[in-house]
């Protein structure tokens, strides 16, 4: 049996994790957020668009990491598919204004929910 040490086994084990990333989400001037808004993007096809195979997943308990869509395509994905709630996980959700554009902080960065995490 190989020994991993801890912080090399929650590594490894993270790898595989949909969306999962650590990097910072860099805002242009005069751009949206566009980071997960294609319309190519698989999470947000996972998210509105499952295939039958990706619903029995669910119902067996899987649990999609969902990373920088933004709040309105999380309230979208909730509002629309209620039943299914416990099936999804956001992290970094970008925070949008009525219109749509990706709010900004003070560092230039996409400002994001505090997730808790």
């Amino acid at each position: 049996m190989t020994y991993l040490p801890p912080a090399l086994l929650l590594a490894v084990l993270l790898i595989p994790v949909a969306g999962f990333s650590s990097t910072a989400v860099q805002a242009d001037p005069g751009t949206t957020a566009t980071a997960n808004t294609s319309p190519g993007n698989w999470q947000l096809r996972r998210l509105m668009e499952p295939t039958e195979s990706e619903l029995v997943r669910e119902a067996q308990g899987e649990v999609v990491i969902y990373d920088r869509l933004t709040d309105k395509q999380v309230d979208a994905a909730m509002s629309a598919h209620p039943e299914r709630i416990r099936s999804m996980m956001f992290l970094g959700t970008i925070i949008t204004d009525e219109q749509g554009e990706a709010k900004v902080d003070e560092t230039g960065m996409f400002a994001m929910e505090d997730d808790g995490c």
